[in-house]
């Protein structure tokens, strides 16, 4: 009955729609999650829409993906309020996707994309054109790109991780903005999450002393007994800068920050003279439906001369 009403009701979308063949499978139309609504508080499924669209028929400079993986990244949940995204939006998400077919010589059937299209399965993209995952200005996120090719055996997963957009952030945030020496002791709040782990990984290489702060006993011992990390705070224990003190007896030279509020304050009342902060994320706050009022920072700042940067 669905099938006879379209093809009743929307004839001229169908005239354009075309069912592609990939081995025993014929393929006609691609979903997408649908984003309906900035969020309040914690996300409900209520706040989703899951979209059924035909698939067109190839235009010149166009690709058909399917992705292999996708990613659910903490950024997603923020971005789209914090930056004006127009509601309703396909849900953010970064992919690693083979080209089923193509129309574009960059992007030869066969290869793979990393792509920032959201939560599609099969879908037709164009890679110069804009989509609503974007954005635009200084936040915006980057185009369909050429997966790099890994060695074999090497999972493609790892592109939208530790070789992907985690990695650099860990990588780039850490030696960039807080500029680690040895013998340096470097703090890393939500350290067992994607860059967490490899900032600590990162600062070890560096030759620091790294405490991860995490929660929960299970992610502490993982970071110390399997990840390398020198000591493992717990969160969820009780009083964080206290912890911290324990655990970093000689101060905090870097904190590397994935949370934000009362986790960080504890941490930054334990920083060294000339200490440096990059601020990554705000998590414990994104599901916050009231403002919460902290500590004022700036007397610590400016007693200790702190260094504090964002950075995407």
């Amino acid at each position: 009955i669905h099938f006879y009403k379209r093809m009743n009701g929307a004839r001229k979308l169908l005239q354009v729609s075309h069912v592609y063949k990939t081995g025993s499978r014929s393929l006609s139309e691609g979903r997408r999650w649908i984003m309906k609504r900035h969020f309040k508080g914690m996300p409900v499924l209520d706040d989703f829409e899951l979209a059924t669209e035909p698939l067109p028929i190839l235009k010149e400079n166009e690709i058909l993906l399917k992705p292999e993986f996708w990613s659910v990244d903490p950024y997603a949940r923020i971005y789209p309020i914090s930056f004006g995204y127009k509601m309703p939006m396909t849900m953010l998400g970064s992919q690693v996707a083979q080209v089923l077919e193509s129309k574009n010589a960059k992007f030869p059937a066969g290869s793979h994309v990393v792509a920032y299209t959201g939560w599609r399965d099969v879908a037709v993209v164009d890679p110069d054109a804009i989509y609503d995952t974007y954005g635009k200005g200084h936040s915006a996120l980057p185009k369909v790109a050429p997966a790099f090719k890994l060695p074999e055996g090497v999972s493609r997963s790892l592109l939208l991780g530790t070789l992907g957009m985690p990695g650099n952030t860990a990588y780039f945030g850490l030696l960039e903005l807080c500029n680690p020496k040895k013998g340096e002791t470097v703090v890393v709040s939500g350290a067992a999450g994607a860059v967490g782990t490899l900032v600590g990984q990162i600062a070890k290489l560096k030759g620091c002393r790294v405490v991860g702060i995490a929660g929960g006993e299970e992610k502490c011992q993982h970071l110390v007994n399997e990840l390398g990390f020198d000591a493992a705070v717990d969160y969820k224990k009780g009083n964080v800068k206290t912890a911290v003190r324990r655990a970093a007896p000689k101060g905090v030279d870097c904190y590397f920050d994935n949370v934000g509020g009362d986790i960080s304050n504890g941490v930054i009342m334990n920083m060294n003279m000339y200490g440096r902060i990059a601020v990554c994320g705000a998590i414990t706050g994104y599901n916050d439906t009231k403002p919460v009022l902290y500590p004022a920072l700036q007397p610590i700042m400016v007693a200790f001369q702190l260094k504090m940067e964002g950075f995407l």
